[in-house]
């Protein structure tokens, strides 16, 4: 029993790990020009007309100003925000789809790039058909005669329930 349940802690063990490490290795690395000088955007893909985050370092100059300039937005100012640069921009919502690069300039004359992907996907106007919808027009669609024909069959059920129970006085 004791090597079964050593056995079976050493397998979780090892599972969580392997889970852990391809989490580490599917997770997107920040594009880098440098050792420290990079720009991300997250999200890295979406809508016309969704908001984005931007995330820079730029060296040890992460205390000055940096510009990031992309045709999917135009031009955003990154200030300093707990030892990284920041900031966030949207992206115009009648942006065409496509892949537009995304470049930071730090103050000290580094620089990066990243891709941004927009999107244009259409959006419904209304919900998919999937059928009568005869509870949903509040009328007398199917769906409520089977909610009371339910209740009736219960009710009846419990009637005859309560009948054998007394021995048939009620």
């Amino acid at each position: 029993m004791r090597g079964l349940l050593s056995h079976r802690a050493l397998s979780s063990v090892l599972g969580l790990l392997g889970l852990v490490a391809a989490f580490v290795l599917t997770t997107a690395l920040p594009a880098r020009a440098g050792e420290n000088v990079f720009i991300e955007v997250t999200p890295n893909s979406v809508q016309a007309g969704s908001r984005v985050s931007l995330r820079a370092g730029c060296d040890n100059n992460n205390d000055r100003q940096a510009q990031v300039t992309s045709d999917a937005f135009g031009r955003v100012t990154l200030r300093s925000n707990n030892g990284f640069l920041t900031g966030s921009v949207t992206v115009p919502g009648n942006k065409a789809p496509g892949d537009y690069p995304v470049n930071l300039d730090c103050a000290n004359g580094a620089t990066a790039s990243t891709m941004l992907t927009v999107l244009n996907m259409s959006q419904p106007s209304k919900g998919p058909a999937t059928g009568g919808g005869g509870t949903a027009t509040g009328g007398r669609g199917a769906g409520s005669l089977l909610l009371v024909g339910g209740l009736v069959a219960v009710a009846v059920v419990a009637g005859v329930g309560a009948r054998r129970k007394t021995g048939g006085r009620v």
